[in-house]
């Protein structure tokens, strides 16, 4: 059996999990604290990560591994507003990205990428974003 990982930001993370998908994301099991590369954007009540590989600045999140229980994906794919069968019209796609540790390993993670241009909104040049930044 192959074990998934999955990269976290944003209004997922312990100081903002919504109501919706807290029960599935309390069933994950932390790895710890990573990043991805590419460009954070404040989209005011949450953020939008776009990957960008050669990016100088890097996403921070964390993390986790999935449990083989694939009614957790799909819980959060329906909370990021992801349709497989509908990727043109979702607002964020589920997609594969390296994910790095703070102590150097590369993780291949499930991450949720914005799927429209951030226009002007405001890029986080430190990678994280909050709700209370954002308030």
């Amino acid at each position: 059996m192959i074990t998934e990982y999955l990269f976290l930001y944003g209004t997922l993370l312990a100081d903002g999990i919504p109501d919706e998908v807290v029960g599935a994301l309390k069933s994950l099991r932390r790895i710890g604290p990573a990043h991805v590369r590419g460009k954070l954007y404040d989209l005011g009540e949450y953020p939008g990560a776009i990957l960008a590989t050669l990016s100088e600045t890097l996403i921070q999140g964390e993390i986790f591994e999935l449990p083989a229980i694939p009614a957790i994906l799909n819980t959060v794919d329906d909370y990021e507003e992801f349709d497989s069968a509908n990727k043109e019209d979702s607002l964020f796609i589920r997609t594969k990205a390296k994910a790095t540790l703070l102590d150097g390993p590369q993780i291949d993670c499930w991450m949720y990428v914005y799927n429209h241009d951030p226009g002007t909104a405001p890029l986080l040049a430190d990678g994280t974003y909050s709700k209370t930044k954002a308030a």
